[in-house]
């Protein structure tokens, strides 16, 4: 393994690989049995009537929208600190975006931020929320989904980074991908993510009706009427060919039974990265974790004020890579990219700015060492000249 230490990387055991090629000597490459094992354990996991596995978690989102039939003309309420994918999906389906700011200090969909943004809407009918569980921190689901339901509007949770996180409200504990406050939660197996699948997305729910809509729209549309001849189908409506393979599947009920050991993993390089980076506050801190929230963190990231320093961030990031140290910043607000400021005109999201100003992802995966999370604090220390 390389002494460079990225942001994330994949854990990929002899298991792993085992899984993988007893899927390749079976009769099923795609669309057989182990795509249905994989969908009812990740349900089992998260706590969901109905998993739906699909090709990415760019493919999730639009078969969400797609799932809930929004229309060109009517619009989502996206936050502005979020990976492109969250945007784009309202667009593939000819909706309009209207972005909402984010706490600056968590990163995080707020109540306050819901509200602001469909008082921008206007009159124009506004189909679904899309909270984004940034870094594995769980968004305030229950007020958000109270915030939604003023105007009748549902939450599609937003949830990639979150796969194994859980939350606390009042006395319940709750697993993200239960569904209980949202229509649908969204996620991704990219190989940074908690789990792998190489690449692979799955979207869960609690309503019968969308998942059968979430099948079919994943493969062409197609539907074989009951009592048909058995080469018969139709297609009602086009759809698309997201269809997660048997292979890939295989490698994501192997990932799925190591979830427990993953996330103790990360919890425990995230305290040791706040016991390692405290002496260096307040020039760095870690990114604000809500009271409710019990993450697998995906992303480690801290906020570091650069402009007090007098430390540009790309100068920072170039002095840590010397030091064998990776990072990344995520993101820039996505109401920043000439397409959508084109679009929509330029917004002043103040949550979102002040956000971006300050954040930077330091290495997070289950198999760096305790002293991993030392060298990357020194490597810090030493870039920001503390």
């Amino acid at each position: 393994m390389s002494d460079v230490l990225p942001y994330g990387r994949q854990t990929i055991e002899d298991d792993d690989i085992a899984a993988v090629a007893a899927a390749l000597r079976a009769d099923f490459l795609t669309t057989g049995p182990t795509v249905d094992a994989f969908e009812q354990a990740f349900a089992g996991t998260v706590g969901a009537q109905h998993a739906v596995a699909c090709i990415n978690g760019t493919a999730a989102l639009h078969l969400a929208m797609l799932a809930l039939d929004v229309q060109p003309g009517e619009v989502c309420v996206v936050p502005s600190v979020t990976f492109l994918a969250t945007a784009n999906c309202v667009r593939y389906v000819g909706a309009e975006v209207v972005f909402a700011d984010v706490d600056p200090e968590s990163g995080l969909l707020t109540p306050v931020g819901v509200a602001e943004a469909i008082a921008r809407a206007g009159s124009r009918k506004v189909r679904a929320v899309l909270p984004v569980h940034l870094r594995g921190d769980v968004a305030d689901l229950p007020g958000l989904a109270a915030e939604a339901a003023k105007v009748g509007v549902v939450l599609v949770e937003d949830a990639p980074h979150a796969v194994g996180s859980t939350a606390v409200f009042g006395d319940t504990t709750e697993i993200v991908g239960d569904v209980r406050h949202s229509a649908m939660a969204t996620f991704s197996f990219h190989p940074v993510k908690t789990l792998t699948t190489g690449e692979g997305g799955m979207v869960t729910t609690n309503d019968a009706d969308l998942a059968r809509r979430l099948r079919k729209l994943r493969s062409h549309g197609m539907e074989r009427p009951e009592g048909a001849e058995p080469w018969w189908y139709e297609m009602v409506e086009p759809g698309f060919n997201y269809r997660l393979p048997d292979i890939l599947c295989a490698l994501g009920l192997s990932q799925l039974a190591k979830l427990p050991r993953f996330v103790a993993r990360r919890q425990v390089l995230a305290a040791r990265y706040a016991e390692a980076l405290a002496p260096l506050a307040p020039a760095v801190r870690l990114a604000a974790s809500p009271a409710w929230s019990r993450p697998a963190l995906h992303l480690m990231t801290v906020l570091i004020d650069f402009k007090g320093l007098g430390r540009p961030r790309g100068a920072v990031m170039e002095a840590l890579k010397a030091r064998g140290v990776g990072s990344q910043v995520h993101y820039i607000p996505v109401h920043r990219q000439p397409y959508f400021k084109e679009r929509y005109g330029a917004l002043e999201l103040p949550g979102a700015e002040a956000w971006y100003a300050r954040c930077l992802s330091l290495p997070l995966y289950p198999s760096m060492a305790d002293g991993d999370v030392d060298r990357v604090a020194e490597a810090l220390r030493e870039a920001l000249g503390l």
